[in-house]
């Protein structure tokens, strides 16, 4: 994360912030911190709400929501940011309007548009954290290998029925953790594994992993805590349990690896 200019809190944001300018790890300094980072959040659905609601309420100063959908009535049971009145609307302002209703202290960027090829350097690059709340494949590898290109965190999430799983990667340490394909080389042949309108997906699930989402990035801000890059969280709802995956960096990657053949996003055209 780059310096952090001091600043003077106002009332209001002491009283707001209470109860992280107490916790002797973040304090006035860090909120500075909260409030000058820039997040990009790819996807308003049912990961997007809950990590847009936690960033803003913790005072995350920046957010970037990209995602090209409109809201559906069957997207209500799990995309909580959403309500029934926005049914027709751009996911990005009716997420933007939740957000500046929660904490007026965050500017927010509209981006209705696919995350794709077209503009996927120029956001990335423009934010601090990359934060991947997508539904497909495509978009994963793509953030994946957008993020590491340019050295900048990402915290991903997937979820399906009652399972997910969440991703760290942080090509910005000395060494750079592994990248997604190193776990997962290529994406799975399509229609092997069936997307969340065809298999169905628990309610609250978004929730679980969204909010582990949003703690990693607040941690990354903040420069606390123990990273999990280098390891794949699996949580499965049906048996309250959390599985931790670890994987090293292939030599052979071909993102991350000694000698990459992706060196660009033109890989992705198409």
């Amino acid at each position: 994360m780059p310096p952090v200019t001091p600043i003077d809190l106002s009332d209001d944001q002491i009283h707001r912030y209470a109860r992280h300018l107490i916790l002797d790890p973040i304090g006035e300094d860090g909120q500075a911190r909260l409030l000058a980072a820039r997040v990009l959040m790819i996807g308003a659905g049912g990961l997007g709400a809950p990590v847009l609601q936690y960033l803003a309420a913790a005072g995350v100063g920046h957010l970037t929501i990209v995602d090209d959908d409109h809201v559906d009535l069957a997207n209500l049971q799990r995309q909580v940011i959403h309500r029934t009145a926005d049914v027709g609307r751009a996911k990005v302002e009716s997420a933007a309007d939740a957000v500046r209703a929660l904490n007026p202290d965050v500017a927010i960027t509209t981006v209705a548009e696919r995350f794709g090829p077209a503009n996927a350097a120029r956001l990335v690059n423009a934010a601090d954290i990359i934060v991947d709340g997508s539904d497909n494949f495509a978009t994963r590898y793509l953030t994946n290998d957008a993020a590491w290109l340019a050295r900048k965190p990402l915290v991903a999430a997937a979820l399906l029925r009652f399972e997910g799983q969440l991703f760290v990667m942080r090509p910005d340490t000395d060494p750079p953790s592994p990248c997604y394909r190193c776990a997962f080389p290529e994406p799975p042949p399509p229609g092997a594994i069936p997307r969340c309108e065809e298999a169905g997906i628990l309610a609250s699930l978004p929730g679980v992993l969204g909010t582990l989402q949003a703690t990693e990035v607040l941690k990354i801000v903040l420069g606390l805590g123990a990273s999990p890059a280098g390891a794949m969280l699996l949580y499965d709802g049906l048996r309250s349990d959390m599985r931790r995956m670890t994987y090293r960096r292939r030599a052979a990657c071909a993102l991350c690896g000694d000698r990459p053949t992706i060196r660009d996003l033109s890989a992705h055209d198409g």
